[in-house]
């Protein structure tokens, strides 16, 4: 910790802030947006499946690979690439981020062949992921200690929006002019939003780390080993994103298809009800501050096994499905903050590294929940896209359950204590 209360390697230069009790209100927004339009990139193709298995004649049963390929990305820009947050200066890898996900975004858009497709949706997975995680650690270092839980969730709540929204616009984009289009003009977006990031976020004193390129990626698994946190709370967001992309994933099969046949637009709409469940959650970090974070997950893991009964009803009624994703996303949002939160309370020296490992087991769960749920679907249809859905949830209730108490010695998980360890 630092003279002035603020966790080891996140001091704010001179001017970069303005002084007072807390982050200002316009650059968590910033944060948030910009989090939001990164990670948007990662599942604007999930309304698209059907369209891109039909333009490159891709099997429905396999067709989720193509999702998979971007949480490959994904998983990549977690273990290799996030952690260099806490090594090198975050605003200049922000900007090479920047450059190499807007060449990717235009590299899928003009794909022809399949193993261009791929190659262009690992590269959009490994940078879009590589960005969203950044700014999210970027905003942990930024903030001081007694707002991390605010601030954290904030953001948070921005990459919520962002991947529940990226399907509203991909769909309306895809039915106006193409799914190809969806891309260009995402390519546009992340340029604006790259100039006001720039422009507008504080600089950080650099980063103490004093170690090598492969130490930094070893120090990863270290935190794994000694961070019992990281390891519950990594566990539950594999459970709990494999659940998501259960959902989100296959949910363009029944809705495109007879009886209600509907545009990609209105597929993606849908998106907008799950914004619902997001804001409704974005308190959890607030919660988190206040010492209930396990009360905050058991609610949550609750809410996500309830919901796979109105997700079940799509094929008696549409409003009935609107309650399950609500109730599904307002979960998912609830426990990810209250995950993240806790984490990076743990070793504030190391943000970037606990959310890149953190958020690896999110893509693990994310792609194994893409590949698992159109074959669900091509086996047995949305029934049994369900009851996969709702077995992995009663899954991570069960894990929690299990992990709830730490063994004798351990720091328990919903401490919310500062520590002061040195770097692993």
């Amino acid at each position: 910790m630092t003279s002035d209360g603020q966790p080891e390697g996140s001091r704010i230069e001179k001017g970069a802030l303005p002084r007072g009790p807390g982050m200002a209100r316009g650059l968590v927004t910033l944060f948030a947006a910009s989090a939001g339009f990164s990670v948007a990139n990662v599942y604007y193709g999930q309304p698209l499946l059907d369209a891109l298995a039909a333009d490159f004649r891709i099997d429905q049963a396999v067709v989720g690979s193509v999702v998979a390929m971007t949480q490959v990305g994904s998983a990549l820009a977690l273990l290799f690439v996030v952690p260099l947050g806490d090594l090198v200066d975050r605003r200049r890898l922000m900007r090479a981020q920047l450059v190499a996900l807007l060449v990717a975004l235009v590299a899928v858009a003009t794909a022809r062949t399949l193993p261009a497709l791929f190659g262009g949706m690992l590269a959009v997975g490994l940078l879009g992921t590589a960005m969203t995680q950044g700014l999210l650690a970027y905003a942990a270092s930024a903030a001081s200690a007694h707002e991390q839980g605010r601030v954290v969730g904030a953001a948070q709540s921005g990459v919520f929006v962002g991947l529940l929204t990226a399907r509203v616009f991909a769909g309306a984009v895809s039915d106006v002019a193409g799914w190809r289009w969806v891309y260009l003009l995402a390519a546009l977006l992340m340029l604006v939003m790259g100039v006001l990031l720039w422009t507008r976020l504080p600089r950080l004193a650099p980063p103490h780390a004093r170690v090598g390129y492969p130490q930094l990626i070893l120090s990863m698994f270290a935190l794994l080993r000694h961070e019992r946190t990281l390891r519950v709370r990594g566990m539950l967001a594999l459970l709990m994103f494999a659940a998501l992309n259960i959902f989100w994933s296959a949910l363009v099969l029944p809705l495109s298809a007879p009886p209600y046949s509907l545009p990609h637009t209105a597929i993606g709409a849908f998106g907008l009800v799950g914004v619902v469940g997001a804001l409704a959650a974005a308190r959890a970090g607030k919660w988190v501050d206040g010492g209930h974070g396990q009360r905050t997950t058991v609610v949550a893991l609750a809410l996500l096994i309830l919901s796979w009964w109105p997700l079940a009803q799509l094929h008696t009624s549409l409003w009935i499905l609107a309650v399950g994703i609500v109730l599904l996303d307002a979960a998912g949002q609830a426990l990810h903050v209250t995950s993240q939160s806790m984490i990076v309370r743990t070793r504030p020296d190391a943000p970037g590294r606990l959310i890149g490992m953190y958020m690896l087991f999110y893509a693990v769960g994310s792609g194994l929940g893409a590949i698992g749920t159109t074959a669900a679907y091509a086996a047995g249809g949305w029934r049994a896209v369900c009851a996969l859905g709702a077995a992995v949830s009663v899954a991570a209730l069960v894990f929690w359950a299990a992990t709830r108490k730490a063994p004798a010695g351990a720091r328990p998980d919903h401490s919310c204590a500062m520590t002061s360890k040195k770097p692993a």
